[in-house]
């Protein structure tokens, strides 16, 4: 990703820049949408007819003072980076997406923008800053060094009961910022987009598939995200609200506690032929349950409360913070949780 030239001196390495590209940016490399300005000093945000300071100059980030390490990971939106800083030694992920042609999806790379813009919470990654240089946006995140819960089940097969409780009330933390201080559904809660790290915290990430919401107007019927986790308002592309990530975590947190996906694919064959098949299943058949010889009651009635097809009747991320099951393990910390995962995941700078 970037290459040196010379002592304190770095280049992104990007695709070209294509001819059309030129429709979006002015001459001088700068995206416009709406009140967003990027460009490769930073982002911000224009108020009142006047451009805010780029976030980047806040935290005294530039992408000359950086220097990679290796790649964390690639997915369709772009490859993240594990990067140092020159001078201060701190790490950070950089996630660099390719600026896009297509209206919708620069649409949906500046709202992703504007989120991680607005989002200060401590069960939320922090964006340090994000640049836009050689047809490439680069996204400086704090850098979570145990990876994803994806990454600790494939480690682990199954989580406790007990550490699933640490992390369920972490995530809803997160959720109650992003649902009552930026009414922003996330609409793509997976274990991939839940972090974690050493000290055993548990945040929320990536928000290229959430819709902002104003305050008014509450519901979306946008079909987006990883279908597998949609709850079934979703599956019919209908209205949905902050309660469809509700379904989303009682899914998660069902498939860290038995080891595999909550819907199991007919005679247990090795996935679903296709997300017509799975999407019929979700909408006909009940919402999975905890079995309750496995499970303490406690857990089973948290699972059927977020796993209820009709959105009203599932129970709000401010109930569920005041659920038994919370108050039944609630003696367990971060501390217990960063234990269990520092024996099964390595720390990924080596």
């Amino acid at each position: 990703m970037y290459r040196r030239r010379g002592p304190g001196n770095l280049r992104l390495n990007g695709p070209p820049e294509e001819a059309s590209i030129s429709n979006f940016l002015t001459s001088s490399g700068t995206f416009r949408d709406g009140d967003l300005i990027l460009n490769r000093n930073g982002l911000s945000l224009v108020s009142q007819g006047v451009p805010a300071v780029p976030q980047s100059q806040v935290s005294g980030l530039s992408l000359e003072d950086l220097e990679t390490i290796r790649v964390l990971g690639r997915g369709t939106g772009g490859v993240v980076h594990l990067v140092s800083h020159m001078w201060t030694r701190e790490l950070y992920a950089v996630k660099v997406i390719p600026m896009r042609i297509e209206e919708r999806e620069r649409k949906q790379i500046a709202r992703e923008l504007k989120i991680n813009g607005r989002v200060q919470n401590e069960f939320v990654v922090v964006c340090h800053g994000v640049f836009l240089e050689n047809g490439n946006i680069s996204m400086v995140l704090e850098y979570m060094d145990r990876g994803s819960l994806a990454d600790v089940l494939r480690s682990c097969r199954t989580i406790p009961e007990h550490l699933l409780a640490v992390i369920c009330k972490q995530v809803l933390e997160g959720l109650l910022h992003l649902h009552q201080e930026i009414h922003v559904i996330h609409r793509d809660l997976k274990p991939s987009n839940l972090l974690v790290n050493s000290r055993g915290q548990v945040k929320i990430t990536d928000f290229g598939v959430s819709a902002v919401l104003g305050s008014s107007i509450g519901q979306q019927n946008t079909f987006i995200g990883t279908y597998i986790y949609m709850s079934p308002e979703r599956v019919r592309g209908g209205l949905h609200s902050y309660d469809s990530d509700v379904w989303s975590l009682g899914l998660v947190l069902l498939e860290c506690a038995l080891g595999y996906f909550p819907y199991v694919a007919p005679a247990q064959s090795e996935g679903w032929r296709n997300v017509y098949e799975l999407v019929d299943v979700i909408e006909r058949q009940p919402p999975p349950v905890a079995p309750r010889d496995q499970f303490s009651p406690e857990f089973c009635s948290f699972i059927s409360g977020c796993l209820r097809k009709e959105p009203t009747y599932r129970i709000s991320v401010a109930e569920l913070l005041q659920h038994p099951f919370l108050r039944r393990y609630r003696t367990y910390t971060r501390e217990h949780l960063a234990t269990f995962i520092n024996e099964l995941v390595p720390s990924s700078v080596s």
